[in-house]
């Protein structure tokens, strides 16, 4: 197998055209997602505006933490209990009438109320939260990007809920409860980086309305407007040492120029009944350019890759080398082995060099561009690079069977096409409608390019997560492995014949 392989890449890098084309794939990767990232500027407004980062939240993620928080300092261990007697929201209509505002009564999905024990008011600090929210019942979650869920208990006129979260230490334990006596746990969060002082009380919370229409040529159109939440508590009952009276924060609020703060929340009690309404979310951020935006040059370098696999074995058949390739060694399949490993290897190391250059430049364009950026930890682009060296491999090693299956390089090149490029940028644009996107980014092998989704399918979150918008159907790996199990199938199907067939 050894001298097959080395025969092979003595092939490869004595052909003048094949080694010139792959580093074309390379360069054209780079050079137009560079382009790319040179066209995107802040649209937070003028040239010398520059887009306020998001906040933080403990594991460096970019986080939405904007909410109404009615709270007192609590030194270590202590609980709270309250009862969530209603909640109600508002959510703006589109006007009907320029200039006429509408809005409407009822929650969104992810409207939040309930208790919470935070490292202090700062948006993107430490916190776990036990709240009741609009159509996903209750749920416990913490710093950010963790979600408990508890019963699907909605909170209306006659169904108050009971909320109740103890702090031991660094873990925090919440419970829910229909009448006040009988508890259930809905789970426990763990908090390292707690200080021994913390804020603890209600709060309230409300992301904006989403609205998602189909647009004209498939794909669908989302907008989100303004809405709000007001939730009122009573038997609020808090154990353990604290300190101060109660105080009203709106986490996270915008100031205008004239410095007032826009869509204010709001807090007020009267005879140990509290009213607490707040607008924003507390969630991971999803909106805002990723990393991968910079490899939209990834396609025509995947073009150039599937061109040069296709000629890999078809430019044999054209001149008749095949029969002498097969003299020197009869076993059919070593030899298309062979043409397997050194292909893939070759397209592995530049679809590497080609991500792990774009990525840092690319990144560093946007930045200058004043656009925000959201943050990726060091395994995520690892895995992005290495997973697009791997997706760049397989799909040159699918074209390999292709091609030796077809004898003809037009049309491996054409089912390469039709099988990789064509479904992926179907899917994501404004082309199919979402359902059908994400059943192509599943079924099909382009379903590895979720490989290169950077930030994580939240599902706590409110937006639109689909394709159009960078996230895929699969989980990054699970994605790959399609495309890996094509990339086989083929492969194999591809030995089979050529055992079978004269050369």
């Amino acid at each position: 197998m050894r001298h097959l392989i080395r025969a092979e890449w003595t092939k490869v890098r004595t052909v003048p055209g094949w080694t010139i084309a792959v580093l074309l794939s390379v360069l054209a990767t780079i050079g137009l997602g560079v382009l790319t990232a040179a066209g995107n500027h802040s649209s937070c407004g003028g040239a010398s505006t520059v887009c306020p980062p998001p906040p933080l939240g403990p594991d460096g993620t970019a986080v939405d933490d904007h909410f109404f928080f009615v709270h007192r300092a609590l030194a270590g261990d202590g609980s709270i209990t309250v009862r969530l007697s209603s909640m109600t929201g508002q959510r703006r209509l589109p006007d009907a009438t320029p200039g006429v505002r509408r809005v409407a009564s009822g929650l969104v999905p992810w409207a939040k109320a309930g208790i919470m024990v935070k490292d202090g008011t700062r948006p993107g600090a430490s916190y776990a939260a036990l709240m009741a929210t609009g159509t996903h019942g209750v749920r416990l979650q913490y710093d950010f990007s963790h979600d408990v869920p508890g019963s699907a208990s909605r909170v209306g006129a006659g169904t108050p809920c009971w909320l109740r979260l103890v702090r031991t230490g660094r873990h925090l334990t919440g419970y829910e409860s229909a009448d006040g006596h009988r508890w259930t746990r809905v789970g426990t969060a763990s908090l390292p980086g707690l200080p021994t002082r913390v804020q603890i009380g209600l709060f309230a919370a409300s992301p904006g309305a989403l609205r998602v229409a189909r647009a004209d040529l498939g794909g669908s159109v989302e907008t989100i407007s303004f809405s709000s939440t007001t939730a009122r508590f009573d038997h609020v009952g808090l154990d353990g040492t604290a300190t101060g009276g109660w105080h009203r924060t709106d986490v996270g609020a915008t100031v205008d120029p004239d410095g007032s703060v826009h869509h204010p929340g709001s807090a007020r009690w009267s005879a140990g009944r509290y009213t607490v309404t707040g607008v924003g979310d507390i969630a991971p951020r999803v909106d805002g350019m990723t990393v991968e935006k910079t490899l939209s040059g990834l396609l025509v370098g995947l073009l150039i890759v599937i061109v040069v696999a296709a000629g890999f074995v078809a430019a044999e058949y054209r001149t008749g080398l095949v029969r002498t390739t097969l003299t020197t060694d009869p076993r059919r399949g070593r030899v298309l082995g062979a043409k397997a490993v050194v292909l893939a290897g070759t397209a592995f190391v530049a679809g590497l060099a080609a991500t792990a250059a774009t990525l840092p430049i690319g990144t560093h364009v946007l930045r200058a561009n004043r656009n925000t950026v959201l943050p990726v930890d060091t395994l995520s682009v690892l895995r992005i690079v290495v997973g697009t060296g791997l997706l760049v491999a397989l799909i040159a090693v699918l074209v390999l069977a292709l091609a030796t299956l077809l004898r003809r390089a037009s049309a491996a090149i054409a089912a390469g096409v039709a099988l990789v490029l064509v479904p992926r940028i179907l899917a994501t644009t404004s082309v199919l409608p979402d359902s059908a996107a994400q059943w192509v980014l599943r079924l099909t092998p382009a379903a590895g390019f979720a490989i290169q989704q950077s930030i994580p399918t939240y599902r706590q979150v409110t937006a639109h997560l689909v394709p159009q918008a960078g996230y895929y159907p699969l989980p990054p790996w699970a994605g790959l492995a399609v495309t890996a199990g094509y990339a086989a199938v083929a492969l194999l199907l591809a030995v089979v014949v050529l055992r079978r067939r004269d050369a």
